[in-house]
């Protein structure tokens, strides 16, 4: 039986749902109950061990070996099995090679790496078809409101016209997400903006409408964006 992850919240929120419903949708046209799945900047496990812990074949792929190895201590203390790979997204297609995912999690990555373009491109090099890659990513527009709103209003527009300082993590606009996940050979599917709400049921329910409706969506601090092969 999986371990219960409803302590740390990763079943009750957004994400999680609209994961869940992904692989829950890819177990049925492909009729595998395992799934191939890469967690791109996984880190220490957060999604990655939960589905593991469901029994789907996850793959950790992180720069960072500490993050790697609390990721292993974490899926071992769910009775779960995960592969760790010390590694960028840039290089996930020889990492794991052409067409090996069935789910790629993309989260808070192409905020820092060198080129979000090229990881992307390898990031569409392992999808199978009609799989999927999950982007979550810094929202620009809610940093520029944020800014403004406090009276920084040079930084607010450095923000608007380059998506940030030199030296500090990128932000994405939605069209911004979406050309770079196209760029690179995949279609754009939904978009959110996900919150952080753990509460009762009418928050959630409150949350996930918000999400999903223009311009609430659009001012999130995050977006939640899919892209299928």
């Amino acid at each position: 039986m999986a371990a219960d992850f409803r302590r740390d919240g990763v079943r009750f929120s957004l994400v999680w749902d609209v994961l869940r419903d992904v692989v829950s949708a890819r177990v049925a046209e492909t009729g595998r109950q395992a799934l191939d799945i890469f967690d791109v900047g996984g880190g220490t496990g957060g999604l990655a061990v939960p589905f593991a812990a469901l029994g789907h074949n996850v793959t950790v792929v992180d720069p960072s070996p500490d993050a790697l190895a609390a990721a292993q201590r974490r899926a071992a203390e769910a009775g779960a099995r995960l592969t760790a790979v010390q590694g960028e997204a840039a290089s996930l297609d020889s990492l794991a090679g052409p067409k090996a995912a069935d789910l790629v999690i993309c989260h808070n990555v192409l905020e820092y790496v060198d080129s979000p373009a090229d990881a992307m491109t390898a990031i569409a090099a392992v999808l199978r078809p009609s799989a999927t890659v999950s982007v979550l990513a810094a929202n620009a527009v809610a940093a520029v409101l944020h800014r403004a709103l406090a009276g920084r209003f040079t930084e607010a527009r450095q923000l608007l016209e380059t998506g940030g300082a030199a030296g500090t993590p990128r932000r994405f606009t939605l069209p911004a997400l979406t050309a770079l996940i196209e760029g690179a050979g995949l279609r754009a599917g939904e978009a959110h903006g996900p919150g952080g709400s753990k509460g009762a049921e009418a928050l959630r329910a409150l949350e996930t409408a918000a999400a999903a409706a223009p311009p609430l969506r659009d001012i999130a601090a995050q977006l939640h964006l899919l892209g299928h092969r």
